[in-house]
């Protein structure tokens, strides 16, 4: 249903003509796509398509443990958590990598996951454990925010919006593109911020306003990024109209890191108060038949190798705290102080009916 959590990010490098770094090796142990047999060198990671580690990591992996990591990737993160609920107790790997805080109570409801707390949790940031009983561990987090076009505001002498509450003034009139939020991860993000921002009493008054101000829906984010905002090195290529796109608070970093020859400065910029927060956890498949090896992948998501790789990598932020930035990162993203949260159990309990009530607004 939903795209990615960082799809954003790995699609980016591809429109800048950029092939990622694939996260996998392999054994001669085990060449399924099943988890390892027991006893097997093989720990099997499933997960959403924008996985993505430096090979020299998880060879490191491989040295710490004797065991080699082989990734299955599944397609977005609402489909590859679709797969792993079709075949709960006879699991396709070990370890299932990439549900976030909007899908979680639904993992943790189907009984996807076997409890198992990692070593090193005590680093990672409290705000982000959120299963206290351990059936998943935190891995990364991102911030879903409106990303702006620098040289159109700069052109029209127009200051970017900033808020929710800019985006309905008639100054920014037909210039925002978003992702539909039945369909696309980043979507349903910025859905949920205006629900935190505007209540659950006003969010549906506040869409009737941005549609009126003339927002356009897309299908998912890669449309939406590299053909309809005009601040993308993809939007440049299509001629994109769009100055303002649903996107994530590390894209400047990823205009930046991926253009030949390198800016002094990111040709996008982020508004830091429309900032939705997700969270991304790992967990040992209930029946996974390489358990040893799973909880030894676990611990090493959350190691400092694995932490400090991730940044250039996903392009997401570490959960480890203390974890070093690449300076790239860190110069040309975005802080986001106060990023709007909503509480899972909260999500599950409305997802459905609030991306309905939606719908009926913004794509009717």
């Amino acid at each position: 249903m939903h795209t990615t959590t960082k799809y954003a990010a790995t699609a980016l490098a591809a429109a800048l003509g950029v092939t990622a770094l694939a996260g996998c090796g392999s054994s001669d142990d085990d060449t399924s796509g099943s988890g390892a047999s027991k006893g097997s060198k093989t720990v099997t990671l499933v997960s959403h398509d924008s996985f993505n580690a430096s090979p020299d990591v998880l060879k490191e992996f491989t040295k710490q443990t004797g065991y080699t990591v082989k990734v299955l990737k599944s397609g977005d993160a609402g489909a590859a958590l679709n797969q792993e609920i079709l075949t709960k107790g006879s699991p396709r790997g070990d370890v299932f990598f990439g549900v976030d805080n909007t899908l979680l109570s639904r993992a943790l409801d189907q009984g996807l996951f076997t409890p198992y707390e990692a070593k090193g949790l005590d680093a990672v940031a409290a705000d982000t454990r959120l299963d206290a009983e351990h059936r998943v561990t935190p891995v990364d987090t991102g911030d879903i925010c409106v990303n702006y076009d620098k040289k159109y505001f700069a052109d029209k002498k127009l200051d970017p919006p900033n808020s929710f509450a800019d985006l309905l003034k008639p100054a920014y009139k037909n210039l925002l593109v978003t992702e539909n939020a039945a369909t696309s991860s980043p979507g349903l993000g910025f859905l949920l911020g205006t629900i935190a921002d505007s209540g659950e009493d006003g969010y549906q008054d506040y869409w009737k306003k941005l549609k009126a101000n003339g927002v356009k829906v897309v299908d998912g984010w890669e449309q939406a990024y590299n053909e309809e905002f005009s601040g993308s090195a993809g939007g440049k290529k299509a001629n994109a109209d769009r100055p303002l796109v649903v996107s994530y608070a590390s894209s400047p970093p990823v205009e930046v890191y991926y253009a030949d020859p390198q800016p002094t400065e990111a040709p996008t910029g982020v508004a830091t108060a429309t900032c939705f927060r997700q969270i991304e956890f790992a967990g040992l498949l209930d029946g996974a038949k390489n358990q040893a090896g799973g909880k030894a992948l676990l611990d090493f998501l959350i190691s400092k190798t694995f932490q400090e790789d991730m940044p250039l990598q996903m392009f997401v932020d570490p959960v480890v705290e203390g974890t070093k930035l690449p300076e790239v990162y860190t110069k040309f993203g975005a802080t986001v102080d106060k990023p709007f949260t909503v509480d899972p159990a909260k999500i599950a309990a409305n997802r459905e009916q609030w991306v309905q009530a939606w719908s009926s607004i913004a794509v009717k």
